[in-house]
Order: structure tokens, then sequence, then C-alpha cells
């Protein structure tokens, strides 16, 4: 199926195949930590420029006695993140990972599982550990959340870090925000959306040629989950997952055949469908940041 749109122009960015490099002219802007109190950048992979933005929980939430369930998320969406740990009363910590294409798959999929290691050992170093993390983090209450590119990280990093001894960090749960999956045979969602103006199938298409290792197609683990080999071992770490889609995203009828095959391998999942949501609705709508903050809430705290 062929389109006119340009998914270069639609994504802003360049692509140099000679060294595989992109020029972005992201609409995000880059934030300072310096300019927010209750935000710091801590290097936790300074060979690899990995950051981790620690936010602390709001002054009027903060008491001796209180600890706050802690989420691991994008550092990109900083307004969200600081918005959600506020409104959630939970400890964000936010993850700036390698990008594809200098840096392909897994390269993101091991940044966030170094991530969670080095959580763990700021938790186990008492003299010298990051003190934020030890006096407003419950560690015993921990989230991986992403959204978009970000759930399928989530996912993978989880399934990576399940085997690990963590201790005493646990993980309760995985938040998917319209997780992103793809696979060479179309779904019926993407040839009704085929020219969504978020995510249409050339843009779609291009993201995975830029994210995946060279000279492979969709149908590899990193992008299509229903094809991984280890897929019983990998889920039966996972106990409990809050997928979050809508009927207006390309992307929608593989996020609902994820869910059931989580819930087939009798995980515990928790639904959240909009019915008239669009492609990271959760970035450029505050009624749906709203919405989908009160089905977080829910989720993390039906745990205590």
């Amino acid at each position: 199926m062929t389109s006119a749109m340009n998914p270069y122009e639609l994504l802003r960015i360049m692509h140099n195949p000679a060294i595989d490099t992109l020029i972005r002219n992201s609409p995000n802007p880059i934030t300072n930590p310096n300019d927010d109190p209750d935000t710091k950048d801590v290097n936790s992979n300074p060979i690899n420029k990995i950051k981790i933005r620690n936010f602390k929980p709001p002054q009027s939430q903060q008491n001796h006695e209180q600890l706050f369930p802690m989420i691991l998320y994008s550092t990109i969406f900083y307004n969200f993140s600081k918005s959600m740990g506020n409104q959630l009363s939970t400890k964000v910590l936010s993850v700036k990972y390698r990008l594809a294409s200098e840096h392909r798959l897994p390269a993101s999929y091991e940044d966030v599982v170094e991530s969670l290691i080095w959580v763990q050992k700021q938790v186990l170093d008492t003299m010298n550990g990051e003190p934020w993390m030890r006096n407003y983090g419950d560690f015993s209450r921990c989230f991986v959340m992403w959204c978009s590119a970000g759930g399928n990280i989530a996912y993978q990093c989880f399934s990576g870090a399940s085997e690990l001894d963590l201790t005493p960090i646990t993980i309760c749960g995985l938040i998917l925000n319209q997780p992103h999956y793809g696979g060479v045979e179309r779904t019926s969602s993407e040839l009704r959306l085929v020219n969504d103006e978020r995510v249409s199938l050339v843009v779609n298409d291009l993201l995975w040629e830029l994210a995946l290792p060279i000279g492979v197609n969709r149908d590899l683990v990193y992008c299509n989950p229903f094809i991984d080999e280890n897929l019983e071992r990998k889920l039966r770490f996972i106990s409990r997952c809050l997928v979050a889609f809508s009927k207006r995203d390309p992307l929608v009828v593989r996020d609902i055949e994820f869910a059931k095959m989580l819930e087939g391998k009798c995980v515990e999942i928790m639904n959240w469908i909009e019915e008239s949501g669009f492609y990271g609705m959760a970035h450029t709508d505050q009624n749906k940041v709203e919405q989908l903050f009160k089905v977080i809430k829910d989720f993390i705290f039906s745990e205590v």
C-alpha cells in the first residue's frame, strides 16, 4: 500500500544513511532541571550519556513518614511526568535512554534495565546513595510505565529485569499507554486509518525501519511480541498490567490483542478503552490526561 505522505517531513527528521544518524527538529523543548528545585538530573551511565530525571514530591505532600509509590517513565515528557507525580502522589523517575537510529534496538531496552539496577544501588548504598530516592521512594511499590514506543520498551525492560535480583525493589506492575507494536501483516485498524494524521502507515513503517536492527523485518520479537519463543518464560514474571488504548489509534488492534495475550497467560489486566481518543492523546489533550491519571491512580493504589 502506498501513500503520498512524506514520513520524514511528518516526523520532522532527516536521516543520513551513510552514518545512520538523524537530525531532529523536535517540538518537545529540552527543560533544564535547574529551573525547578523539585527536579534534578543524575548521570546513571556517563559513557552512554544516560540520565535519570529525579522528581521530588511536592512540598505539600511531604512528611517524614510517608513514602511514595515509584514510577519509571520517559524524560522527554517533562510536564506530563511532573503533573503525574503531583496528581497521583507518586515519585517519578524519568529515563533519558539512547535513541534510534544512532542506537538501534535493543539499546533502549538495555538502558532502562540498567536504570533499574541504578535505582537498586541507590537504595542499597545508605551512605552515598541518592537521598531523594531513600527519603521519598517506596521501593516495595514500583511501576514501569511508558507511552507508545516507550510502552514497547517498558514491556521488554520488565521482561529482561524480571529475571534479575533487584531486591529490595519490587515491581508491582506495568502501565502501558498505547504501546507501540508492529508486524509484517497489516491489521484492520492500520488499514482503516492508513492516512492517520498522527501515525500513518508510512510513518509507522519508517519508525520501525529506523529502530530495528538493519536488515530485519517487522516480524522480530522487538516489534512483534506474538512470535516470541520465550513468551511463556517472560510472562510468568508479570502479575499485573494496565493497558490504555484508543479506538481511533491505528495500532489499537495490536494493543487489544496484546492485552488479550497477557490475560490468556494469567496476567491480571486492567484495560482503559477511550472511544474518542487518538494516537498520543495523553500528551496533547488535557482532558484525556486527567482521565488517564485517574485510571493509573486506581491501578497503583488498588495494590495498597
